[in-house]
């Protein structure tokens, strides 16, 4: 029979964004191919450190302990530019570190990103920021990590936050904002209140985080001392009157968010280091310098911001 991934939550991770390869990419780019297959096979039994999306991965496989059925409720997927001998010394390092991840594709020196639409992926993590940006532009959502791993101690929650515009809808209200400035952003958004936005890149993305969180409500109705481990996040730079298109929008996607923060022009890293997510989306650049050595980031390079 085969394996259906349909109704399951589907990550594409490179392996530049799950290990820390700044070593072996340094030698790749002063030594070339050759000597690069030659010191990943020289080093193949040498565990690879964990890169800024580990932790956010290892905590979202760690949710597949909530099925009720025993099917995994999530997938991650490697999706690598290794040839396959090069990529041995990945696959070895995920099973050093005990990730319950068995599914790879592995294309000598191009993107497999194509196949994302092939094998129901809801998001694509990578370092490389020109194949983020070739995914996106094929309609499929994508992400480049920056910054460093979260801090992982035990325990099994996981804490995802999210930018609002250009994130989990589209960026028609950020060109205004781009365009014409504050005010006529506002005025823009209250005379539209009542019109929910498209859905942005990683709307999918949250609704496969919100099925996984449908389980946990259940558990909780049935348990009132269960402790719901997932927990979802917007920090966003709009506030009132902006703010109310943003609930609104979510409310009628059938898609929600645990807490918000509208923070009208905030410094968003002040609030992340005490949000602590193991992973926070933006599609501005800039939101995510201030906390990136302490929050581990993805940049989502879509939309008006980043032409």
């Amino acid at each position: 029979m085969a394996y259906d991934l349909e109704h399951m939550l589907v990550v594409g991770v490179a392996s530049s964004a799950l290990f820390d390869l700044t070593e072996a990419d340094r030698v790749f780019r002063e030594h070339g191919e050759a000597r690069y297959r030659e010191y990943q096979e020289t080093h193949i039994a040498d565990s690879l450190e964990p890169g800024v999306a580990f932790p956010f991965i290892k905590r979202l496989l760690s949710l597949n302990d909530l099925s009720e059925d025993g099917a995994p409720l999530v997938e991650v997927i490697v999706l690598s530019r290794n040839d396959p001998e090069t990529g041995l010394r990945v696959m070895r390092s995920i099973s050093d570190h005990r990730l319950p991840i068995t599914r790879a594709i592995f294309m000598q020196g191009r993107s497999p990103y194509a196949f994302m639409g092939a094998l129901n992926m809801s998001l694509f993590l990578s370092q490389n920021e020109k194949d983020v940006r070739v995914a996106l532009e094929m309609g499929f959502a994508a992400g480049q990590v920056i910054g460093s791993p979260a801090a992982d101690p035990e325990g099994t929650d996981l804490r995802i936050a999210f930018d609002f515009d250009g994130v989990l809808a589209d960026d028609s209200s950020e060109r205004v904002m781009q365009e014409e400035g504050l005010p006529a952003f506002h005025a823009h958004e209250t005379k539209h209140i009542d019109e929910p936005l498209p859905d942005g890149m990683l709307s999918d993305f949250l609704r496969g985080i919100n099925r996984i969180q449908d389980i946990e409500e259940a558990r909780a109705s049935a348990d009132p001392g269960y402790d719901r481990r997932v927990h979802v996040a917007i920090v966003t730079a709009r506030n009132a009157p902006s703010h109310e298109r943003v609930v609104k929008t979510l409310q009628s996607r059938g898609v929600r968010v645990n807490d918000a923060f509208f923070l009208g022009g905030i410094e968003k890293a002040k609030v992340l280091r005490v949000l602590k997510p193991h992973i926070f989306f933006d599609d501005q650049i800039g939101h995510l310098r201030g906390a990136a050595d302490e929050v581990p980031s993805v940049h989502v390079p879509f939309g008006v911001i980043n032409e």
